[in-house]
């Protein structure tokens, strides 16, 4: 499974993006897949998580995951972007189904996508 992640850039306090992480190999729908981000001096950190069947997990409100099987495509709306949210984002996925408790560990993903860049601005 090859990930491609893509939608980041420099962006204002308070503004919204939508990022992207295209697949090549296997489909959305075989996969478990999350969002993660990581700061610079940080820890890689989960964003938010879907599972093979659809249900999605975490989010803080601000962040919404989603899926659209006709174009193999996972997503994440992240609305009233603050500089802290500044991080490289990382689309992984899974073919494995993982609890729920399992979704935030990155040990858990076997594919990563080479990231995109989000940038706020205050």
């Amino acid at each position: 499974v090859q990930l491609q992640a893509s939608g980041g850039g420099l962006v204002q306090a308070g503004d919204s993006l939508r990022l992207f992480c295209a697949a090549s190999g296997r489909t959305f729908s075989e996969l478990t897949t999350g969002w993660f981000r990581q700061a610079p001096g940080k820890e890689r950190e989960f964003v938010a998580g879907i599972k093979r069947s659809g249900p999605t997990y975490g989010g803080k409100g601000r962040f919404t995951i989603s899926r659209d099987k006709a174009k193999n495509t996972v997503y994440l709306q992240v609305n009233s972007l603050r500089p802290e949210d500044t991080a490289t984002y990382y689309c992984a996925t899974t073919p494995r189904s993982l609890i729920v408790s399992s979704l935030s560990n990155t040990e858990e993903y076997d594919y990563w996508g080479q990231g995109t860049q989000v940038t706020v601005s205050s």
